[in-house]
């Protein structure tokens, strides 16, 4: 069941991002659980967590917030009046500040004055948010309208059962696999400071060839229809081990843009045609929007909101509403809107400040400049970013941003893995505000809690001891102290509100 003003999930969800790169800084997933994780164990894990930090009391549940507006001593105070719902009885409530946490998946995104005719489709149309299991879809024509991940996942699934499925593309789209080299999980081989200040320091030119010879490496885009309009972009790809192989079978068909829809058809800009059609699902991506907020609070903008560093509105009197995981960064959420909240709280106690209004908000523009020379100008990049850099220009605020030289002089074996290994969420709790002892046993385990769910029938190998650590150790410590050195550098520790991206 879909309910209203909430986000959906169908049941086939599995994360693209592995566990140790989407938890939480200071409480590890179980060892036991798989690397990947089905939407269940995702739940289990959010479970676990609140009882461990006894976060259930805190919460009401099954309460909807109606309405929050600015109390009337704001500017003197910051206080804020929330106006709830529960089981029918309303309720307005006083708080000395606020967290907007409904996320950006709640309000689907269905431009159907962009497809001509659709009225007239005599089939089923809906938007991916309502879909939730394939069984209605057997025997059935079925076009998935988009390229994200939803539409991969509702591709692959929907195609074990009806008669064919097609996919309509308009800019093509990077296909990945979960599976990098060596069987490791993709997201922890690319996602390390060593990668970042590589890409970095590159030419444009190159960087483009060599991001477009690793995002070939599996398959080559174009044999399947897939390659992007534009290579240059680094859009959020799709991640999804079976697409490519469904393609390959048959049971899945790329087609380009569509050009009109008739009573049983649709025409596609490139002059083919599918008869017979039964049912389309539009996977559009959904519009932001906070339908308790008043306009005058936050004003969004062609899904662009104006927020200093994805957190704060810049023009308030007092700083004390700020928005938690509005932000799309290539990787996992969790962590991220975890540091958000420690930098937001910081700020409510008045243990951190903001800058002046106008540095945050030319702050904003730079930011939407950058990320459009990066990640394309589509309204589904208005949120995207890098992960370490998502991370890091919070962590500076909060004064916990991993000081690599220092670890290199300290503790190099854990210099080491924060520089060349995954920068899992732990590397965030190793020093600062809210520092846990626990951080560095969890940075070194890490790889044991990846691969060991996995080896179900243990086997002897002559290569075991080749772990992911080994490698890093051979391969990069006779040039670490050079390559941090550098890091260091061009990545200096920041002063807090001072950072403009370049």
């Amino acid at each position: 069941m879909v309910e209203d003003g909430r986000a959906s999930l169908y049941s086939c969800v599995v994360t693209n991002v592995s566990k140790e790169m989407m938890c939480y800084t200071d409480f590890p997933m179980p060892e036991g659980f798989p690397t990947y994780l089905h939407n269940s164990k995702v739940l289990e894990y959010l479970r676990l967590y609140a009882e461990h930090f006894g976060l259930l009391k805190y919460i009401q549940f099954k309460t909807k917030v109606c309405l929050v507006t600015k109390s009337p001593s704001f500017s003197k105070a910051g206080q804020w009046e929330v106006m709830t719902e529960k089981n029918g009885v309303k309720k307005r409530e006083s708080f000395d500040a606020v967290l907007v946490c409904n996320g950006h998946h709640v309000d689907p995104y269905l431009p159907l004055e962009s497809f001509p005719g659709i009225h007239d489709f005599k089939g089923r149309y809906i938007h991916s948010r309502f879909y939730k299991k394939y069984e209605e879809y057997r025997g059935k024509t079925v076009l998935v309208v988009g390229i994200g991940n939803s539409a991969g996942d509702i591709a692959v699934e929907i195609s074990a059962v009806a008669k064919q499925v097609y996919v309509s593309t308009r800019q093509g789209m990077w296909v990945l696999s979960r599976i990098s080299h060596g069987g490791l999980p993709i997201d922890m081989y690319l996602s390390s400071r060593w990668h970042f200040w590589i890409s970095s320091c590159l030419p444009a030119r190159l960087l483009h060839k060599l991001n477009v010879k690793q995002m070939n490496s599996w398959f080559d885009h174009a044999n399947y229809g897939l390659l992007p309009e534009d290579t240059s972009s680094l859009r959020e790809p799709m991640v999804n081990d079976h697409f490519p192989s469904l393609i390959l079978c048959g049971a899945i068909r790329i087609k380009p843009q569509i050009k009109m829809f008739t009573q049983s058809s649709a025409v596609f800009e490139d002059g083919s045609i599918v008869d017979g059609l039964d049912e389309v699902i539009f996977a559009t991506g959904y519009n932001i929007s906070f339908p308790f907020l008043d306009d005058s609070i936050v004003r969004v903008n062609d899904n662009n909101v104006p927020l200093y560093k994805n957190v704060f509105p810049p023009h308030h009197e007092k700083p004390t509403l700020a928005f938690i995981g509005l932000v799309q960064p290539l990787g996992s959420l969790l962590p991220v809107s975890e540091l958000q909240v420690r930098w937001a709280t910081r700020i409510f106690k008045g243990a951190a400040q903001l800058p002046p209004a106008a540095k945050m908000e030319a702050y904003f523009k730079n930011t939407i400049e950058s990320r459009k020379k990066r990640f394309g100008d589509g309204r589904s990049q208005t949120l995207q970013m890098y992960f370490i850099e998502c991370m890091d220009e919070v962590a500076v605020e909060i004064g916990i941003r991993p000081n690599i030289m220092r670890l290199l002089f300290t503790d190099p074996k854990l210099a080491l893995q924060v520089f060349f290994g995954p920068s899992t969420p732990y590397q965030y709790r190793l020093t600062g505000p809210g520092k846990w002892t626990g951080a560095r046993n969890a940075i070194l385990t890490q790889w044991s809690r990846t691969i060991n769910p996995a080896r179900t029938r243990v086997v002897q190998k002559s290569t075991d001891s080749k772990t992911p650590n080994r490698h890093i150790f051979i391969l990069c410590g006779l040039t670490t102290a050079i390559c941090i050195g550098f890091y260091c550098v061009k990545f200096k520790p920041l002063k807090p509100q001072s950072w403009i991206l370049h």
